[in-house]
């Protein structure tokens, strides 16, 4: 297949479009089931260079969920806590494969960002993962290969028109790549940075103690932020992007928008969040929707009456601003990548709120002494990469 024509572009009035090898080549892919379109597609190719550099780096079997042309979760097969089960909607006594380990923790850690998401996995998809991709709200996968009870079970979902592609392993893009704006050719050499332990040499806080496990977080983070749209900053924990914040014009509301994301998928494993009392029946994009108005105190609308009687069984006790604060300090040891340098230490003040202890950034801000002054504050540790990863 040298090339395949789309149903529109962007927007419905943007025809018309497709997909084609400008040498003439055959397209690296097969469409398995449905028919993806132009969006679906940037999700899936962005997608799929994500997990296969994470698997190249990490050796460890990868997935991440899209959305407009950004990561909402980024995740490695590791095995899940009891708790993280729990949050994750897999059955607690069932043992899962790796990679649908990966996706689960890609999935779940922000589950509102990622309704209606694009999934890519570096590894074959399975019947483990094919289960838990099953009913969610999703709009496509993309994966080197299908099991074939893995392919009976998504071939289900969508009325039968759940967009499946299947990529060759092997294909390798050109090194310079182009797109087109105003009608005008941009053309660069792709972004071919190698990420290994070796990037995370330059250690410039008084604290060096860097462990492994905080190492392929940080090359977790990074490679995630070279694939989300700036600019970016990525809060990552236990071999899972915790929170990602995309495309702002400002870093520090960049770190914000992430730390608030890592907050909420912190609180979401409290207690009193789990032991909410909701309604059997109630489904799952509406469950989501009420934990987040809980867990961020949006209670005039959530406990209302009249409305929190068809959510729960019965009214629960409010999360008061303390209840959520204490709980809070006990999260440590996350670790926060930035795609360009930090500019002011208020970036590293609010990280210290979301229990960061591990930073990795290009560094090169003329205030890099300031940003390292306030790492040294909080006794976190801070590698330099002296490498930016802008994504536009």
């Amino acid at each position: 297949m040298k090339e395949l024509e789309l149903k529109y572009g962007c927007n419905p009035n943007q025809k018309p479009s497709r997909i084609y090898m400008e040498d003439g080549s055959d397209l690296p892919v097969t469409i398995l089931n449905g028919k993806p379109g132009y969006i679906n597609f940037l999700d899936a190719f962005n997608g799929w260079q994500l997990v296969k550099e994470l698997k190249e780096a990490t050796g460890l079997p990868a997935a991440t969920s899209f959305k407009h042309v950004s990561p909402a979760g980024a995740a490695l097969g590791m095995q899940l806590s009891d708790t993280l089960k729990k949050i994750y909607r897999v059955e607690s006594d069932k043992e899962i494969s790796p990679i649908a380990s990966a996706y689960a923790r890609a999935r779940g850690a922000d589950r509102m960002s990622s309704f209606g998401d694009f999934i890519a996995l570096s590894d074959t998809c399975d019947a483990d993962t094919a289960g838990l991709i099953k009913p969610e709200v999703s709009d496509g996968i993309i994966a080197p290969d299908y099991t074939e009870q893995a392919l009976e079970i998504l071939k289900t979902k969508k009325k039968g028109a759940y967009n499946i592609i299947k990529i060759d392993e092997s294909y390798k893009p050109s090194e310079s790549e182009k797109k087109q704006v105003f009608g005008i050719t941009f053309e660069q050499g792709r972004n071919n940075i190698s990420f290994t332990k070796e990037l995370l040499g330059e250690i410039v806080t008084v604290n060096k103690d860097l462990p492994e496990e905080a190492k392929n977080d940080m090359l977790l983070a990074l490679i995630t932020l070279k694939y989300t749209q700036s600019n970016s900053v990525c809060f990552v924990k236990d071999g899972q992007a915790i929170g990602i914040g995309a495309g702002q014009q400002s870093r520090i509301h960049c770190t914000r928008l992430a730390g608030n994301k890592a907050d909420n998928w912190y609180l979401r494993q409290a207690p009193k969040v789990l032991e909410l009392p909701f309604k059997d029946e109630l489904g799952r994009a509406d469950r989501d929707n009420a934990i987040d108005l809980y867990v961020n105190g949006y209670y005039e609308e959530l406990l209302a009456d009249g409305y929190w009687e068809r959510v729960f069984t019965k009214k629960p006790e409010l999360f008061s601003p303390e209840e959520k604060k204490d709980w809070l300090k006990s999260n440590n040891g996350v670790t926060l990548g930035s795609d360009a340098f930090f500019p002011f230490g208020d970036n590293i003040e609010r990280a210290a709120e979301s229990g960061v202890k591990y930073i990795v950034q290009p560094g090169g801000s003329v205030r890099d002494d300031l940003v390292i002054d306030t790492c040294d504050k909080y006794d976190m540790v801070m590698c330099f990469t002296g490498t930016r990863l802008f994504h536009h």
